[in-house]
């Protein structure tokens, strides 16, 4: 993990379709070329009345809405904690980080750190950080971080995450033959 310091600032994107707030059942798939992350969106259940337990969602869970993103010339990730419940522990919590959302960090200082990290290669050329940003997407049971030059939503499908992890396969491949 990173420290942060004064410069940080975190600001809330909506760019992507927010994540269920029970079973998002988030999958990474990187290489060195791309970082690929799917899932389960949010479906608003109106007709629930609460009385009857809610419903399982598990990775064959088939009539799912998925989402799958694209992390443009990704240098680097974390994923794991913290969950929604030790959320506050996280350092960017006091500067607006919540769970359930998609975040950018502003003047991050992880991209500082790598900066100053690779400053010592020969070759290092310092405005080769300054395109990179620092995305935060906060699930259920987990959090997912990533500094990449940018994000796209590659699309939105119904199925299981089984399924997004096939699909999610092919566009690594498609993306390696480039």
């Amino acid at each position: 993990m990173y420290e942060v310091d004064s410069k940080d600032k975190v600001l809330k994107l909506d760019s992507l379709p927010p994540s269920c707030c029970g079973a998002p059942l988030p999958v990474v798939l990187k290489n060195e070329q791309s970082t690929l992350i799917a899932y389960v969106i949010q479906n608003r259940i109106q007709d629930w009345d609460r009385s009857s337990s809610p419903r399982l969602v598990e990775p064959d869970s088939d009539a799912e809405s998925i989402a799958i993103v694209r992390f443009v010339f990704a240098r680097a990730i974390m994923f794991g904690p913290p969950n929604d419940e030790a959320f506050h522990g996280h350092p960017l919590a006091s500067r607006g980080l919540k769970p359930y959302g998609v975040f950018e960090v502003l003047h991050s200082s992880w991209i500082r750190k790598l900066e100053r990290m690779n400053s010592v290669h020969d070759r290092h050329r310092p405005e080769r950080y300054q395109s990179l940003r620092h995305f935060v997407l906060s699930f259920h049971d987990s959090t997912f971080e990533c500094v990449a030059e940018d994000l796209k939503l590659v699309e939105v499908f119904r199925g299981s995450m089984t399924q997004a992890l096939a699909r999610m396969t092919s566009l690594l491949a498609e993306s390696d033959r480039r």
